[in-house]
């Protein structure tokens, strides 16, 4: 691949730019919102110029409502001897693209399984993508040429390629995306209105639980419009447990033995399952999830003390496998969890309190 043209600077088409031109592939840049443009190629992402003909790739970066509109425009044109999209959901945009009667040989369906809270070209970067899976949703009629070049855009960001039915794709992105993302927005809508001085508790807990809220509403307002059916399927389910669960805990209110010993049942269940299903999701770079030991360290809140710690525990030759910072409130403080392996954890608790640093048990 020598050339591509991505249209849609936000996050994901900024940053598959980026990662293309860091691979020495020329990139034109195209977008509706000037705005975006502007920024998109003055973050070094390709020209806003025109390509003099048809590219190597045209990559698709646009909402999943307006997909098949953009797609349909550029065949229709001869933008390209590829076409691919990025949006989050495959079946909707796939099925309006059949409706307009194109030859689809030339195009492939896919979705980076990678983004952030932040929205935007300045949100981009090349690394976006690193270690990410990458879906392709081959048909029977996707031509080779299109996969291989589909294939080379993966390499060149770095992402793991995985192949899957699009309607397949739809439902698993609305189990591991779309619906956690609304209940973390549930569970948000509960703090908009709560007392000063119950915020003011809030933890690691419930920062992790509501991380992903912070995202655009009405980038997500696309992306459930267009995977709706999946996404209200899980949330019944997700209803029904909700229900089972207030009656579990009404049960634990009752003067009678037998009922709490039924309500403490209905928690124990609930909470035993989500222990089943948190153990199946992926541990690092994908691979089966390892237990991990932490040794927690107190800090100040000042520059420099993330890379002290980091650059202490190479000194003692253990690697972080992970880690997480949790803010004293009302302090400048913190706490900084540092996941290694359990043999690790007697040589590193040893250098950093030799270097200094405070340690919690």
């Amino acid at each position: 691949m020598r050339t591509a043209l991505v249209i849609g600077t936000g996050l994901i088409g900024t940053s598959v730019a980026l990662a293309l031109v860091r691979r020495g592939v020329t990139v034109h840049l195209a977008d509706h919102d000037p705005e975006h443009l502007r920024t998109a190629t003055a973050l070094g992402a390709g020209t806003d110029e025109a390509p003099d003909g048809p590219v190597d790739l045209v990559v698709v970066a646009a909402p999943p409502a307006h997909v098949a509109a953009v797609l349909g425009d550029a065949l229709r044109r001869g933008a390209g001897r590829g076409y691919l999209d990025v949006a989050s959901v495959k079946g909707g945009p796939r099925r309006a693209l059949e409706a307009q009667g194109l030859d689809l040989t030339a195009y492939i369906g896919t979705h980076p399984m990678s983004g952030r809270e932040r929205s935007g070209p300045l949100a981009a970067s090349a690394d976006l993508f690193e270690g990410r899976p990458w879906v392709l949703t081959p048909t029977r009629d996707t031509g080779t040429e299109v996969l291989n070049l589909a294939l080379e855009l993966v390499s060149h960001c770095a992402a793991v390629p995985v192949v899957m039915d699009a309607d397949a794709h739809d439902r698993a992105v609305a189990l591991v995306s779309h619906m956690p993302h609304l209940v973390s927005s549930l569970v948000a809508a509960r703090l908009e209105h709560a007392e000063e001085a119950a915020v003011r508790l809030c933890g690691q807990g419930i920062r992790d639980v509501t991380r992903i809220a912070a995202s655009d509403p009405a980038m997500w307002i696309d992306i459930l419009s267009a995977n709706p059916g999946p996404v209200a399927d899980l949330l019944t389910d997700v209803s029904a447990d909700l229900d089972d669960t207030v009656r579990a805990l009404r049960a634990l209110q009752s003067a009678d033995e037998a009922k709490r010993s039924e309500g403490v049942d209905g928690v124990r269940d609930v909470l035993r399952r989500g222990n089943a299903g948190q153990v199946r999701v992926p541990g690092k770079h994908g691979s089966a999830p390892r237990a991990y030991e932490v040794v927690a360290v107190l800090i100040d809140d000042q520059p420099g003390q993330l890379a002290r710690i980091f650059a202490d525990a190479g000194l003692a030759g253990v690697n972080i496998e992970d880690v997480r910072i949790e803010h004293a409130t009302g302090q400048q403080a913190g706490l900084v969890q540092l996941m290694v392996e359990p043999k690790a954890v007697p040589v590193l608790s040893a250098a950093l309190r030799e270097r200094g640093w405070a340690l919690r048990q």
